[in-house]
């Protein structure tokens, strides 16, 4: 017997969590989550999402048994951005099987007609600032530091569901030796170039980092408004985001970019510490994954160029160069083997041609689809 059933109790919302531990078990490439993260971005109050927008999430069962979750969002910022009318699925996984699809989606279908929406986007875990995206290429290895991952079966489970594609999001890869040294060389003829116009790159200064994190919130509503679906994030939101990331930036990859002591720009890259999350069992960090997490940091040898944007009236300068130019130097010294700058809208131009003549690899595909109700 098969059913779908709202996630209403503190032990079906483990249940939710640990779903993808049970699934993914045999994969080599899968990387766990941590539990106690993933607990306060499900569970309401715990995350600033929450004081604006809303979900639902969903489990369903075969003789008792989980085989699949999903979640259904109702993002009233991102409509009252985009003027739309959009409801989002996310937190999406299920086993290979079209009728277990079927159930759960069609209680999303039911949650967000509700809402009067007019649209279902996903997979996206809030919004497109924080995980989205479904891969449909690049099954061969493991994702890097939140970027999801799943079965090849699921893009034809949502197909099966009348999904179309909305957009692409590309990953790229610079391998260790995988950048053009002609680039980076151009890059520093433009570094100093901007700097006898009153534009520095600078690493973000750690010892102010809350203060920091306040200036660079506004370059990031600024510099991304213009992309596909994108919705400002608050105050707290950011700020949430921000404290989470304080645990694992390296300052040599965090660069700011300033005129005349004005922040017009950021780049920001993080090691790939699912390195080390590969390593701890169903996500939990006690009583033995903490250790882990402390000593194997210190191996991690990839980086992920997370986010890179320019305020309007300083792009096509040259400083979104200088930021990979940097990132790239500090790569090599501190002798990395790889790194993934992701993700990239497929349609941006400047960027994917930007980076295919650094040499980078586009190795990874992620898909975001759409359905009208």
């Amino acid at each position: 017997m098969k059913q779908v059933l709202p996630v209403e109790t503190k032990r079906q919302l483990k249940a939710f969590i640990d779903f993808p531990h049970e699934l993914y078990k045999s994969d080599p490439y899968y990387v766990p989550e941590l539990y106690i993260a993933q607990k306060d971005l499900l569970t309401h109050g715990k995350h600033p999402f929450y004081e604006h927008s809303t979900l639902q999430t969903f489990l369903a069962y075969e003789n008792g048994i989980v085989v699949g979750r999903i979640a259904a969002i109702l993002n009233n910022n991102h409509n009252a951005f985009n003027n739309s009318q959009d409801g989002f699925f996310g937190f999406f996984d299920c086993v290979d099987d079209v009728e277990v699809a079927e159930m759960l989606f069609s209680e999303v279908r039911k949650w967000l007609l509700a809402k009067r929406v007019t649209t279902m986007i996903g997979p996206v875990n809030f919004s497109t600032n924080e995980t989205c995206g479904l891969l449909v290429e690049g099954f061969d290895s493991s994702p890097v530091a939140m970027m999801p991952y799943n079965y090849r079966y699921y893009s034809q489970l949502l197909e099966e569901q009348g999904f179309q594609k909305k957009v692409d999001l590309l990953a790229y890869q610079f391998g260790a030796d995988g950048y053009n040294d002609k680039a980076y060389r151009l890059s520093e003829v433009i570094r100093k170039r901007l700097e006898q116009k009153g534009i520095v790159i600078r690493p973000i200064n750690l010892k102010k980092y809350k203060e920091e994190a306040a200036q660079l919130r506004d370059i990031y509503n600024s510099a991304w408004d213009k992309n596909l679906g994108f919705v400002p994030m608050t105050p707290k939101e950011f700020d949430y985001m921000a404290k989470d990331l304080r645990m694992i930036v390296d300052p040599d990859f965090c660069l700011i970019a300033e005129h005349n002591g004005k922040m017009i720009g950021f780049s920001l890259a993080v090691p790939d510490i699912n390195q080390v999350l590969k390593k701890i069992r169903r996500g939990r960090l006690l009583p033995t994954g903490i250790f882990k997490l402390l000593l194997l940091r210190k191996k991690i040898n990839a980086v992920r160029i997370i986010a890179l944007g320019v305020v309007e009236g300083y792009r096509k300068m040259g400083i979104e160069a200088c930021f990979y130019g940097a990132a790239m130097q500090k790569h090599q010294e501190k002798h990395m083997k790889s790194a993934e700058a992701s993700w990239i809208l497929e349609n941006n131009v400047l960027m994917n041609q930007g980076l295919l003549k650094m040499d980078a690899k586009p190795y990874k595909r992620y898909r975001i689809f759409e359905k009208a109700l």
